[in-house]
């Protein structure tokens, strides 16, 4: 049977979804090692594309000839290559993925979170190639934007679906490890866009503050600011609550992990604020609150149809993070035992102080590679 091609979006479609999906990944080992796709079913395998040119042989005894599988590269035309190898030797469901982990890592799934009180909606966009989530706010024809990525066309598209224009954009953090969106989405739709003043101190445009006491409202639905202080992450580090059920914590808590203190290169200095934030401010809230995280690092903390969610008072009991009583101990962890620092972080930083600003390949080179903006306990 002649190969097909297949979309980011079909394939994300399948991974949400928990359907088996057989990988076979033709970039380097190295790479592949560092960064690839993942789900709850899906089956990686790797074999670089130059140990293919004669022949696709080896493969015959890896691979099933009756299943699905996607082949993958970096751009999408060595799977080509591959793909139409496999079906040439009778593989019988080969596809090959558009665009490669390029395309994958650009690749924003939209899923519902809950329906607002008094009306509107809650969405949450999983970027599953790159490990970020941002939001929408929906209420009475409004929308806001939370921690946007940089295709800003797929929320203008989201929002225009539903009926909604977009007011506000928000970042609750500068964001390092990935270019935000967040102003340009709001100079496109003619909104506010806003930035917590600490983290802004540098930045080269204009913005309106996220300051506590400034609540935002989106329609029917009032965003609080609160705790407007969550530094630790980034010395403005701030968080949301929705609805009085919904807390948008950006880069200071996740599902399974805590957020790290050094991308600004004051990981010392942001240790007590890390520690302040999670062991005192959060604490404080209810737990009942649905955390909602601007990141997720492993394929298990996506749940039903890909949400990534999860109850504030579980995360006290389960996160490792959490649950570091000796104050040396967390210090240790946090500065000690730091994963490697995102690709082109510096640049990345840059570019969303608007200090520079890289032609649209270059930005897409900035941002490949797996999130790498939390602290395993």
């Amino acid at each position: 049977m002649a190969m097909k091609n297949i979309s980011p979006a079909e394939l994300a479609e399948k991974i949400v979804h928990n359907e088996k999906t057989i990988i076979l990944d033709v970039r380097n080992e190295d790479e592949f090692k560092d960064w690839k796709i993942e789900g709850a079913q899906v089956e990686s395998y790797n074999e670089p594309y130059f140990n293919l040119l004669d022949g696709v042989e080896e493969l015959e005894d890896r691979l099933p000839k009756d299943e699905e599988i996607v082949v993958v590269c970096a751009k999408g035309g060595s799977s080509q290559m591959v793909g139409e190898m496999l079906a040439e030797a009778e593989f019988k469901h080969v596809y090959s993925l558009d665009g490669g982990m390029k395309a994958w890592s650009e690749h924003l799934e939209p899923v519902k979170v809950a329906d607002l009180t008094g009306g509107g909606s809650l969405y949450q966009f999983v970027r599953l190639g790159k490990g970020c989530l941002s939001y929408m706010i929906a209420s009475n024809g409004e929308a806001a934007v939370v921690d946007a990525a940089r295709m800003t066309e797929v929320y203008e598209n989201f929002a225009e679906d539903i009926g909604v224009t977009i007011t506000h954009t928000v970042d609750t953090h500068l964001h390092a490890d990935h270019i935000s969106g967040g102003l340009k989405l709001a100079e496109q739709a003619n909104g506010t866009y806003h930035l917590p003043p600490k983290d802004a101190e540098e930045v080269t445009f204009q913005y309106e503050p996220l300051t506590e006491g400034h609540d935002l409202v989106v329609g029917k639905t009032t965003v609080k600011v609160q705790p407007v202080y969550s530094p630790g992450h980034t010395i403005g580090s701030t968080s949301l609550i929705i609805d009085d059920r919904y807390l948008l914590t950006g880069d200071i808590l996740f599902v399974e992990s805590i957020g790290r203190p050094d991308l600004a290169g004051k990981a010392e200095d942001w240790v007590s604020d890390l520690r302040e934030t999670l062991y005192s401010r959060y604490k404080e809230l209810s737990n009942e609150l649905i955390v909602l995280p601007a990141h997720f690092s492993f394929v298990q903390e996506l749940g039903k149809g890909g949400l990534v969610s999860a109850r504030l008072g579980d995360l006290y009991q389960k996160n490792a993070g959490l649950n570091v009583d000796d104050e040396h101990e967390f210090r240790k962890m946090v500065t000690d035992q730091l994963p490697p620092q995102p690709n082109a972080y510096q640049e990345i930083r840059k570019t969303n102080m608007g200090k520079i600003t890289p032609e649209q390949e270059e930005q897409r080179e900035m941002e490949i590679g797996p999130n790498r903006c939390a602290v395993h306990g």
